[in-house]
């Protein structure tokens, strides 16, 4: 009898699935064509949350767009071979961080002392570095972080995490520590509190789009300090990251990726449980089977689903049917306890030929009386507004949360006119009639396009990456990562026969790494961890193959 290979299928061609992809076929055992392997997808393009375009002459992303670290990153060490990090043409955040080039600016107008926005930025960096675990917590740290003016920042940040103990979230542990700021500052005006609070909540704002958290107290503090990045500068790919992607696709043979491929259900075979699978009206032994939105179906040994944790919470559902059996609790828990957010960017392209600066807007805080009529809800938590670029005529914009959800139901007209009005009400009138080759409010910015990402609405992902919110942990992800079935109290290879049960779903993504969430590397590590386990698993079972006749 012909030994049958087992067949892999890969659900999702982005970072992590096609990394695992890329393993597998790329090993041994996939040189001497040991197995089967399939990628399906349900989009019709390759990359999932990596979504490299242009628009207004530039090359953009609209998507993943950082290589967070540049020692140690394999994306960077990809993007390197394959030639990506250079290339003659413009491309978003070529220039690199720009801020210090630009200009913060309350809302009415006036542009903010340097020194206010030094110091406050100062103690935020130093609260955020003290819930990573990179300050020291003893006091001898403190010469470290004082900025001169006598303020004590390591001292602030010890206690706003004791008085934010009982509901410890890095949202209000920052509140905390500005007020232990303002505490010692006691000289202080409110006018100048009122500035500081709004360079303070810009700052916030930041971190909303860094983590994805609609509300910085739905994210776990103690999570900060499990997070890990790599040292180095934070860039952008030259070419693209969409490259890197390419680059990992490139080694599979033609019809391995099969795009447009939305699978509906998986089944699959818990303990103790049989089941008759019939694939093109062949009885099949292969546990797991497939169904597709076209009503074909596919069988497989081996399943390796990267689909996003906003796929897998919709998936959970009581009324999804996305698994059949439903995932044990262990796992239906972890997904529903792990938070997962929305992030989308927003890009303009500016229509006359005025030098746009760039602008870090620091909003009032509602109850203030000095807020300006006509700035739409869904633009006051955005930090910035700037070119992508210091000579790009296209401008960039984040959202998190609920105002990312609500630009993706905006018309064109409708995003001109909310970004039209904010700007008049942050930059400075035009001197002598003249704009100076700067935009004002009377210079008449015009916009001739608008693009801006979905991925909320997008079925195919429901939001952009995770985070560890407060109820859950690490751990969580550690319970995502694991294999389905679980079999307690049995080696899985301790048996040709056993093999046959084990590894059926296994689990990819960025929201599975438990110290590199919501990264693409972690996304590349996670497929890179799968594949490596079911190529372990067939260095045992490779003289049992005759067991999957």
């Amino acid at each position: 009898m012909v030994a049958r290979k087992p067949r892999i299928v890969i659900i999702g061609a982005g970072m992590a699935g096609l990394t695992a992809a890329n393993r597998l076929y790329t090993s041994a055992a996939g040189r001497d064509g040991l197995f089967e392997l399939r990628v399906v997808e349900g989009g019709r393009r390759i990359g999932g949350r990596i979504n490299s375009s242009e628009f207004g002459g530039d090359r953009i992303e609209i998507g993943a767009t950082w290589i967070h670290g540049i020692d140690g990153s394999p994306v960077h060490r990809i993007a390197g071979e394959i030639g990506s990090l250079h290339s003659d043409r413009p491309w978003e955040w070529m220039d690199g961080f720009v801020e210090e080039e630009g200009r913060a600016v309350v809302e009415g107008g006036s542009q903010i002392c340097p020194d206010i926005v030094d110091s406050v930025s100062t103690l935020f960096d130093s609260l955020m570095d003290y819930a990573r675990g990179e300050l020291d917590e003893s006091p001898a740290s403190a010469a470290d972080t004082d900025t001169g003016g006598g303020l004590d920042f390591h001292r602030i940040a010890v206690d706003a995490a004791s008085a934010a103990a009982s509901n410890l979230s890095v949202g209000s542990f920052l509140r905390e520590g500005l007020n232990g700021y303002w505490d010692l500052a006691k000289d202080e005006d409110e006018s100048r509190k009122s500035v500081e609070e709004a360079i303070f909540a810009m700052m916030e704002n930041c971190q909303r789009n860094d983590t994805s958290a609609c509300d910085l107290r739905t994210l776990d503090f103690n999570a900060e300090r499990e997070y890990r990045m790599f040292p180095g500068e934070e860039i952008t790919i030259a070419k693209g990251y969409l490259t890197v992607i390419e680059s990992l696709a490139s080694v599979l043979p033609p019809g391995v990726i099969q795009l447009d491929r939305k699978v509906r259900k998986i089944q699959w075979r818990a303990e103790g449980q049989s089941q008759s699978l019939v694939e093109n009206g062949i009885s099949d032994s292969r546990p797991v089977k497939l169904h597709f939105s076209d009503g074909s179906v596919m069988t497989a040994d081996h399943v390796i689903i990267t689909v996003s944790l906003g796929v897998l919470k919709a998936g959970i559902g009581s009324d999804s049917g996305l698994f059949d059996p439903p995932l044990p609790f262990s796992k239906t828990d972890a997904i529903s306890r792990l938070g997962y957010g929305v992030v989308n960017k927003l890009f303009l392209q500016v229509s006359n030929e005025s030098k746009f600066p760039f602008l870090r807007m620091a909003f009032h805080r509602p109850d203030s009386g000095q807020r300006m009529q006509g700035i739409p809800w869904w633009i006051r938590r955005t930090a910035s507004l700037t070119p992508i670029h210091k000579n790009s005529s296209v401008l960039l914009a984040w959202f998190a949360g609920k105002e990312a959800l609500e630009i993706e139901s905006l018309s064109d007209e409708e995003i001109v006119e909310g970004i039209s009005a904010t700007i008049s009400g942050f930059l400075p009138k035009p001197i002598n009639g003249k704009c100076n080759g700067e935009v004002g409010s009377g210079c008449g910015v015009k916009f001739s396009k608008v693009l801006k990402s979905k991925w909320g609405n997008d079925p195919l992902f429901l939001g952009s990456y995770s985070y560890v919110a407060v109820g859950s942990s690490g751990d969580d992800m550690d319970a995502m990562a694991e294999p389905l079935p679980k079999v307690d109290g049995e080696d899985c290879c301790s048996s040709a026969s056993s093999s046959l049960k084990m590894l059926q779903i296994l689990f990819a993504g960025e929201a599975t790494h438990r110290t590199h969430y919501s990264t693409t590397h972690g996304a590349y590590f996670s497929g890179i961890r799968e594949a490596n386990r079911l190529l372990q698993h067939y260095q045992w079972a490779k003289k049992g193959l005759d067991d999957y006749n």
